[in-house]
């Protein structure tokens, strides 16, 4: 169903469009933990050290593909806030090409370079095979990756927040019941792991795709619109190619962070392997909600509106942290009992440990790092990239820097740290650059 967001009481249209998106986020996090999960249970603490060892190698490819989904959603809100239906289907059109040439392309690299990648995040020996094999399954439906993101990118620029969140319902109990599949019944380690987010993910993305098409012919415009367009290109790179940047930069910070961590051995990489989890599901279910605001922002901007921006910010300011909030209770309150699902009755206590203490330092700032990506949200709607970028670069270089500076002072604690100060400063640049009114209209992109 598509949706108008430039219609209504904000609060009310925001929250009714922000919560599929966070179902959606939920289901989908649920499988990526399930791969975890699964492997330190069935498999061993190994097995769930030789995925974690992989995850920011992963991540990498994720932000691109989620970069290449926000970029493309701005733009398509935009035209359709606007009303400009050719367009908005010529700027849909021309993301898919984009976006499933920049796939092919980190396919081919990834499989050519994928020992190399985990040698430079200095996986151990004892997991370097497993984490090399999942690796390269992975890259193998990187394809499926971006083609899921662009549908669901599109769907949300439409006001259509249901739509995926009924695909990754589907996906996720597919994936966790061939995951069970394929390592109880079929003991498959790991590569089982692996195979079944592919399968999974690749079913999702094509149906998606059919759905979207189907969607999409069915808005009706005066002309025929256009399969590619270079003018349509730049204007989705204007906001793609930031987010992309952003997003990777992200990543690969966190490639030197867990390089870091890595040199501290597997029984540490297990314990963060499974926290590191936990925090990725918090932050994703947070930035995700934030998204809504987005797209949200984009299409009242396209329609001139500019007295919603405010009161769609505070309405989602609200949901972020009553979310944050209660990750931060359950993590600081249970977090032995959420790290013991990953961990079988074999697993070290010092793996254990590891997890609960992560969680510890990390969650009570959830509220911290809420209220920057609620900001960065209106930044990204607006087209106001230059903000976005520099409170993200400024969190995640300081974060990387501190955890190089911290850990041979105290420790794997000293990288925890760096986190939590990382966010502190970030949203605090965050803040100074909304109330500075770089998110205004005259840095929203037009067709002029």
């Amino acid at each position: 169903m598509v949706k108008d967001l430039t219609v209504g009481k904000p609060w009310k249209v925001l929250f009714t469009f922000s919560l599929p998106m966070l179902g959606s986020v939920v289901f989908q996090q649920i499988y990526n933990i399930a791969d975890s999960m699964i492997a330190g249970q069935f498999v061993g603490e190994d097995a769930l050290a030789a995925v974690g060892a992989s995850y920011p190698i992963t991540m990498l490819f994720l932000a691109v593909a989620m970069g290449c989904n926000l970029g493309c959603s701005v733009v398509i809100s935009q035209l359709f806030g606007a009303k400009k239906i050719r367009d908005m289907k010529t700027a849909i059109n021309t993301s898919f090409i984009f976006s499933l040439s920049i796939s092919v392309v980190l396919t081919v690299v990834g499989l050519i370079f994928c020992d190399k990648l985990m040698m430079l995040v200095n996986t151990p020996e004892n997991i370097f095979a497993d984490s090399s094999l999942y690796l390269g399954i992975y890259i193998g439906g990187i394809v499926f990756l971006f083609l899921y993101n662009i549908c669901t990118g599109v769907f949300t620029a439409l006001g259509d927040s249901k739509t995926p969140l009924y695909l990754l319902i589907g996906s996720s109990v597919g994936n966790i019941l061939l995951d069970l599949l394929l390592v109880i019944n079929f003991h498959m380690g790991v590569s089982g792991v692996a195979w079944a987010t592919f399968i999974a993910q690749g079913a999702a993305s094509v149906l998606s795709l059919i759905i979207l098409i189907t969607r999409v012919k069915a808005i009706k415009c005066d002309k025929k619109p256009q399969y590619f367009s270079m003018f349509m290109l730049r204007r989705i790179a204007r906001i793609a190619i930031p987010s992309i940047l952003q997003q990777s930069f992200v990543s690969v910070g966190n490639m030197f962070v867990q390089c870091i961590i890595n040199s501290y051995g597997s029984t540490v990489i297990a314990g963060y392997s499974a926290a590191v989890k936990l925090n990725t599901f918090t932050l994703t279910c947070i930035t995700t909600t934030s998204n809504g605001l987005s797209s949200f922002v984009a299409q009242n901007i396209g329609a001139g509106i500019i007295k919603r921006v405010k009161k769609g910010l505070i309405a989602s300011v609200i949901l972020v942290e009553g979310i944050a909030i209660l990750f931060t209770a359950m993590y600081v309150l249970f977090g032995q009992q959420f790290m013991g699902m990953f961990m079988d009755s074999n697993a070290s206590s010092d793996a254990l440990n590891v997890g609960i203490e992560f969680l510890l330092i990390i969650a009570p700032f959830y509220a911290v790092v809420s209220m920057k990506l609620v900001l960065d949200a209106v930044f990204r709607g607006t087209g106001a990239m230059a903000a976005f970028m520099t409170s993200t670069f400024l969190d995640l270089i300081l974060r990387v820097a501190l955890a190089f500076v911290l850990s041979p002072i105290y420790g794997i604690t000293g990288v925890w740290l760096s986190w939590p100060i990382g966010w502190l400063v970030g949203m605090g640049c965050s803040v100074i650059l909304y109330f500075a009114g770089v998110w205004k209209p005259k840095h929203v992109l037009t067709n002029n």
